[in-house]
């Protein structure tokens, strides 16, 4: 099992940045596909963006295009969602999981961290 923890949320005005940051203990992250993802007040949880276990390919959702960008350090065992231009569609909670890349579903969840951004 892989221990995750969100921080670098907050207030931002639109047009500003964020960086969020993943800590994962409990393992090491080179055999772990990472992701990220959001649920908005009285949404579901949805996709963000993931990122495979060397770094080497990521995916995006529409929405964030060219906007976010998901990056991880596996000798820190943290992974990264810089996020710029933000919009205030993009309030909601972040969260990181884990996926073993022998697996197909996300197993491991940190507890999130609030994102507002502010018109």
């Amino acid at each position: 099992q892989v221990q995750l923890a969100e921080s670098g949320g907050g207030l931002v005005q639109a047009g500003g940045s964020l960086r969020l940051s993943c800590a994962a203990s409990g393992r090491t992250l080179s055999s772990y596909v990472m992701g990220w993802f959001r649920q908005a007040p009285g949404k579901e949880r949805d996709f963000v963006a993931h990122i495979t276990c060397s770094g080497g390919s990521t995916y995006y959702t529409d929405s964030v295009k060219g906007r976010f960008t998901i990056s991880r350090d596996n000798a820190k065992n943290t992974v990264y969602l810089q996020m710029n231009s933000l919009k205030p569609e993009d309030t909601a909670v972040y969260y990181c999981a884990a996926r073993h890349t022998l697996l197909r579903e996300y197993h491991d969840w940190g507890q999130g961290t609030q994102v507002t951004v502010s018109s």
